[in-house]
């Protein structure tokens, strides 16, 4: 299995000793409410309090500052001690923030990633042995009685759509600078078919970069609504279109653009799907494609990332597209994705790493005959 080496490193042997993994296990057994614990210490404002503090604070000090009792910050405060996201003196009695306390106060992807799992997928996990067995996304039904997530995306809850957005558009959008200059600089890009263009974040980016670029949005019609919604009035959304389809549909085609096409672009987008599913929308993309179009697929593999904190959250979010998305995608391999590429009758040209937050792109084209 190809591994990037700091993955490879930590995933080929056991570094930990008995007692070290004994804790580890007891951590996973607990794992409930080492979660929801933490993420009161955050909208309580206790770890900000601690993070501000000159020299900490005791438990009272706690309770004044929060307005909760004494019984519940003590018992938030012990619990975060043996989670490992506050320290005590023992000598004053002060708690201070820890190191792990401060990378889940301040970093972003950490915030946004507790934010998706407490808002769009907590209940939903209750249901993970149903969805593995079935291939269905059963911890769905907590929202709607929706096939996928995707077709009551503009139905969740404010709060719930929010950290999905937040969720989606946080990893995708710090790749978009680099990505830019890959898809028009290097390859001078002047129509482009965004599939699964979603609000139109990635479209409005094209359009901003490139004054002569077209771009048309190929989403579920609801999808398409949103997003016109989003771009109305914003500079370029002139040279941006919509075309409603549903790609799970077999007999969906893509639309022939007259003229030619140079570039499909597919960001964040072929992990919703099956391998199967993917296979047959790479068919279907090839059929407008020329040997002058390519194909950009960028994606979070979780196999090329450069560090390891980065994989665990990738191989855990395939499990979010189990029990919630549709039950049969997830967060793919590289090596299975060229797999499937080939199998679409398409080859990989280039490949770019290390975009943005962990992002890898593939350039795809009509596979050469030999």
């Amino acid at each position: 299995m190809n591994l990037f080496p700091d993955l490879k490193r930590k995933y080929s042997s056991d570094a930990l000793s008995a007692r070290e993994a004994q804790r580890l296990a007891e951590f996973i057994a607990w794992g409930p409410i080492v979660f929801q614990v933490s993420r009161l210490m955050l909208k309580f404002g206790i770890l900000d309090l601690l993070r501000d503090s000159n020299g900490g604070l005791t438990e009272a000090e706690v309770a004044k500052e929060t307005g909760l009792s004494s019984y519940a910050v003590k018992c938030l405060l012990e619990a975060s001690l043996s989670i490992g996201t506050v320290l005590i003196d023992p000598e004053s009695d002060r708690f201070s923030l820890s190191k792990t306390g401060w990378f889940l106060l301040n970093d972003p992807a950490t915030r946004v990633n507790l934010d998706f799992n407490h808002d769009v997928n907590y209940l939903g996990w209750f249901h993970l042995e149903e969805a593995l067995r079935e291939g269905r996304p059963a911890g769905l039904k907590h929202f709607g009685d929706w096939a996928t997530i995707y077709e009551g995306l503009s139905s969740l809850p404010k709060q719930a759509q929010d950290s999905w957005f937040g969720f989606d558009h946080f990893y995708s959008d710090s790749s978009f600078p680099e990505a830019l200059k890959i898809v028009f600089d290097k390859y001078h890009v002047r129509s482009l078919y965004d599939v699964g263009g979603n609000t139109g974040k990635w479209a409005l980016e094209a359009v901003g970069y490139d004054k002569e670029v077209e771009v048309t949005i190929l989403d579920l019609p609801q999808q398409i609504g949103m997003m016109q919604e989003n771009i109305a009035g914003k500079p370029g959304a002139d040279r941006i279109k919509g075309y409603g389809i549903n790609l799970l549909a077999r007999d969906a085609r893509f639309p022939r653009r007259e003229g030619g096409l140079d570039a499909i672009w597919m960001s964040q987008f072929l992990d919703c799907f099956s391998e199967e599913e993917i296979v047959s929308i790479l068919t279907r993309a090839k059929e407008v494609m020329t040997d002058d179009t390519r194909l950009f697929i960028m994606e979070t593999f979780w196999d090329r990332q450069r560090f390891e904190p980065a994989a665990l959250c990738l191989t855990m979010t395939s499990l979010y597209f189990t029990a919630m998305a549709n039950g049969n995608s997830k967060m793919y391999h590289s090596d299975d994705m060229k797999r499937l590429v080939n199998q679409a009758g398409l080859e990989i040209e280039a490949i770019y790493d290390g975009l943005g937050q962990g992002h890898s792109i593939l350039v795809v084209k009509i596979k050469s005959e030999k």
